[in-house]
């Protein structure tokens, strides 16, 4: 199991006392039964520390993990799937608790949940499939960096995917469960450190069955000022939700819209974007048109806007007839909007009522869930840590590349990983109303390797109503259960 750590006093070379190092708590155990009315599973759910050191033993930290493990005695073809949420700053509490582990906070899909609230036990949790676990990014949640190690070298795309990969080792090794089926589940940040543990397991010797990337992002180049790829991944979101708060499209489906706005993406908006002013005035404002028709804003505005429509902009215009402003995460969520004197965009961009909605609940459920354990963490655990999030390393080469840029595409790591694995699938989830990690960028990302059909008939796109956070949407819930199932099985295929 963990190792546990005595309280010491670390002297430095200059003769200075450091802090003293904070006893490690020990990892604790409970018996527990999970049942969805028509089948019950004994399992145990474990909170503990995993000691990881370099490969010249040096200890890096301790990684925080909560699993729940089948009681059941054979388990050689049973998978473990290691799961973690995004950031880069945050814990991996939210997708446990949101709706993929043994017990959940019950949802209510696009109200704001009430706290304290009454976890029960989760009907579309993967636990009838696979076991799970649930590991921290060094930094967040109760995972800590050892006292005189640089924090720097994990917080980073790279130093992340190495700790991440010594972590799953960790665990392997503590709880005997080398040569058994291994799955990762990553969400948002969560996805670009799949794609690149995809082929840093596979270079230390740890094969993957498969790889689940909910709401994903592989490609930073999106996230840069003026960049057109952002403008393009954004608009079928755009479409999605003024069809959702009856703007545009009355009367036709939801998803129907959505592909309307992905076909005018690919074959006009993008081509538009790229001539930039060598456009006529005319086209533009047929263009405009278009566009106005297909995600609610006059046309004029549109036009003053040269076709670029800024997600804040977005957010602030589409409801505000009606004094609102819609989420981030899901579009669909809205609160009273804010007076313009009351913040500048740098606050407003940090203001989610989707995030509202379920942060606090979830944080507070997930306390209760580890404290059941009998784990004795902190008082204070970083569901999300911004100084992680600040001092984030960015720079990645990936393979086949030159230099390590600051903004990195890890689609190409995960294109490696897949050439070395032919055994390996990946499943991509995604959420019309997420305009945080927009699906279209996700499509985009890997079109443009040109992957084989040997590579592409093992990559699957699953696309539904939800907003960034699948698990807080109950009919994409009763949707992506038997979709995972079903993956899942795939293993069993030659």
């Amino acid at each position: 199991m963990a190792e546990t750590s005595p309280s010491f006093t670390v002297t430095m070379n200059d003769g200075k006392s450091a802090k003293p190092e904070q006893p490690v708590p020990e990892p604790a155990s409970k018996n527990m039964v999970w049942t969805d009315g028509k089948q019950t599973i004994k399992y145990t759910a474990t909170a503990e520390m995993l000691p990881l050191h370099t490969d010249d033993g040096t200890l890096i930290g301790h990684m925080f993990a909560l699993s729940y493990v089948s009681d059941a005695k054979d388990k050689t073809d049973r998978p473990v799937t290691f799961c973690w949420n995004g950031g880069p700053g945050g814990s991996s509490a939210m997708v446990n608790i949101g709706g993929l582990g043994p017990r959940r906070v019950p949802i209510n899909t696009i109200k704001q949940l009430p706290c304290p609230t009454k976890p029960e036990d989760n009907p579309y949790s993967l636990l009838p499939t696979t076991d799970l676990v649930y590991l921290d990014a060094m930094g967040t949640g109760y995972s800590k960096v050892a006292e005189g190690y640089d924090p720097k070298k994990v917080w980073g795309v790279d130093g992340d995917a190495d700790a991440f990969m010594r972590g799953i080792a960790q665990w392997l090794t503590t709880h005997e469960r080398w040569n058994t089926p291994l799955y990762l589940y990553g969400e948002s940040y969560g996805t670009m450190r799949n794609s690149v543990l995809m082929r840093v397991l596979g270079e230390r010797g740890i094969a993957l069955t498969g790889v689940i990337e909910q709401s994903t992002i592989l490609d930073y180049a999106p996230t840069l000022s003026g960049n057109d790829l952002y403008y393009m991944g954004m608009l079928p979101v755009y479409a999605a939700t003024a069809n959702y708060f009856g703007k545009a499209g009355a009367g036709v489906d939801q998803f129907e819209w959505f592909d309307r706005a992905w076909k005018f993406v690919d074959e006009k908006y993008g081509r538009a974007l790229i001539a930039s002013d060598s456009i006529t005035p005319e086209e533009e404002h047929e263009l405009a048109v278009e566009m106005s028709e297909l995600i609610g804003l006059p046309a004029e505005f549109i036009e003053g806007k040269h076709l670029r429509i800024e997600l804040d902009t977005f957010r602030k215009t589409i409801m505000a007839d009606e004094g609102l402003f819609t989420g981030r995460y899901d579009t669909r969520f809205t609160e009273p909007a804010y007076m313009d004197v009351q913040g500048d965009n740098e606050f407003f961009a940090g203001e989610d009522p989707s995030g509202d909605a379920i942060m606090t609940p979830d944080q507070s459920a997930w306390m209760k869930l580890v404290q059941e354990t009998g784990f004795k963490g902190s008082p204070i655990n970083m569901l999300l840590s911004m100084k992680v999030n600040e001092e984030w390393n960015w720079t990645h080469q990936a393979p086949g590349t030159m230099g390590s840029p600051v903004c990195p595409n890890t689609a190409y790591d995960m294109g490696t990983a897949l050439r070395r694995n032919p055994f390996c699938r990946v499943l991509f989830f995604g959420g019309i109303h997420d305009a945080a990690t927009p699906f279209w960028n996700v499509k985009h990302s890997i079109s443009k390797m040109f992957l084989p059909e040997s590579i592409t008939s093992r990559i699957e796109y699953k696309v539904h109503e939800n907003g960034h956070m699948a698990y807080e949407d109950l009919p994409t819930l009763e949707k992506m259960a038997p979709e995972l199932a079903a993956f899942y099985e795939k293993r069993h295929e030659a």
